[in-house]
């Protein structure tokens, strides 16, 4: 089990557009407000509240408004935005983007940007003690739509929506991940492998999957299952991220 190296930079992918919101999908999905801040706000809060202040954001759709919460927030000058003009396309377009920080060799972080959240998972993600690691909640929904972090003999052996590999349980994975510098290079070798065989509608989670499969001895996962939090995909997902999660957030549950 390796240990972790220190992480000060972070990736948010932030450029797609939330086609399944209903009317809240005007908005990219990272600005929607919850107790008064954007999700983008409480992203950095929770990044700098950790020590990452280095942060990169992947943007597409609307990006102008992105741009100006930013500039609301006295925050524009301090934040790189790298444009994905493709934002229609799979997930993987908008981390293939990121490809020149991904390959500068850092330890980083990899952080959906749809997620409302506690922010002691960023310190969970920090303090893994895996040279790459990832989020698990074993509190998983039924279905197809979550990704499934998938463990056989306490590795991981699947991570996929329909798993393909046999296991002992799954958990749902939250979408946020630390790579090793020389993991986040294999990241964008492997992200531009699929873009040069024209795979650009695959999610990122398949590029990541590929390289658990090659080494999974190099991954690790954290258990966050009693930390509150929601992927907001559709509309009933902002009804109660604003009334399960939010109040979960606002006063705080037992630390572990």
């Amino acid at each position: 089990m390796a240990s972790a190296a220190p992480v000060a930079s972070a990736i948010i992918l932030a450029a797609g557009v939330g086609r399944r919101l209903g009317a809240a999908g005007d908005l990219p999905k990272i600005l929607l407000e919850f107790g008064g801040r954007s999700l983008l706000e409480r992203h950095l809060d929770a990044l700098y509240a950790h020590g990452v202040e280095d942060v990169s954001i992947t943007v597409g759709y609307q990006r102008h408004l992105i741009e100006a919460e930013l500039c609301r927030l006295g925050w524009r000058d301090r934040i790189e935005l790298v444009v994905n003009p493709r934002y229609r396309e799979g997930s993987l377009v908008s981390l293939w983007a990121q490809s020149d920080r991904l390959r500068e060799q850092r330890s980083m972080l990899l952080m959906d940007g749809d997620v409302l959240y506690d922010e002691r998972m960023i310190g969970r993600l920090l303090r893994a003690p895996y040279e790459n690691a990832l989020l698990v909640d074993r509190d998983v929904e039924p279905g197809d739509e979550p990704v499934k972090l998938c463990f056989r003999d306490g590795r991981i052996v699947d991570f996929r929506k329909r798993p393909e590999h046999a296991h002992d349980w799954y958990g749902e994975s939250v979408g946020f991940f630390r790579f090793s510098g020389p993991m986040s290079v294999a990241l964008a070798n492997r992200c531009a492998s699929y873009m040069a065989a024209g795979r650009t509608e695959l999610e990122y989670e398949e590029a990541i999957r590929d390289l658990i499969l090659a080494e999974p001895d190099r991954f690790g996962a954290a258990d966050v299952s009693a930390l509150p939090w929601i992927e907001i995909d559709f509309e009933e997902d902002v009804a109660r991220a604003r009334h399960e999660i939010l109040p979960q957030l606002s006063v705080g549950v037992p630390a572990l």
